[in-house]
């Protein structure tokens, strides 16, 4: 089995800077994998919340990940919450790239989603509860790579 990284919390100080629940940074809670054969870590959410059917919210999970060159780390929906609510990130597929972790806000994944019901359903996460799954998975360069930029910035900074 390959190693790809390690999940920690961000500080409390970058927690409480991000996230619109304040005093929640004890039920900040590192990923696990479910059962041996899953390939997601399950992301608890640190705070309760509602999503009607349009609405969308920012959930600062108070985590990070340090990972081994050459990995990625995708966010994606539980599969059950995409099913019965058709929950969604707002980026369609978070992407973590390993040099997230160096950047000014800690790394911090905040994860952007959108109740995307079409049967006028209503999403409700108790905090404590899984709400999306972190997948790990390698990637390659092309042979002719020459980038050297550098991140300084954290959530959606690159390109900028």
């Amino acid at each position: 089995m390959l190693t790809a990284g390690k999940f920690e919390k961000v500080s409390e100080q970058q927690y409480e800077m991000d996230t619109d629940a304040p005093g929640t940074y004890e039920n900040v809670v590192l990923p696990k994998r479910a059962t041996v054969g899953s390939a997601g870590y399950d992301i608890i959410s640190p705070k309760s919340f509602i999503l009607a059917p349009g609405e969308s919210t920012k959930i600062a999970t108070g985590l990070r990940v340090k990972m081994e060159p050459g990995w990625v780390l995708f966010i994606l929906p539980k599969s059950g919450l995409g099913t019965k609510f058709r929950s969604q990130l707002d980026n369609t597929c978070g992407v973590i790239d390993s040099d997230y972790y160096y950047a000014e806000n800690e790394g911090h994944i905040i994860i952007s989603m959108t109740n995307d019901s079409k049967s006028d359903k209503t999403l409700e996460v108790i905090a404590g509860k899984a709400f999306v799954q972190a997948i790990f998975l390698p990637f390659g360069i092309t042979e002719d790579d020459d980038t050297d930029g550098k991140r300084t910035g954290g959530f959606g900074s690159t390109g900028v």
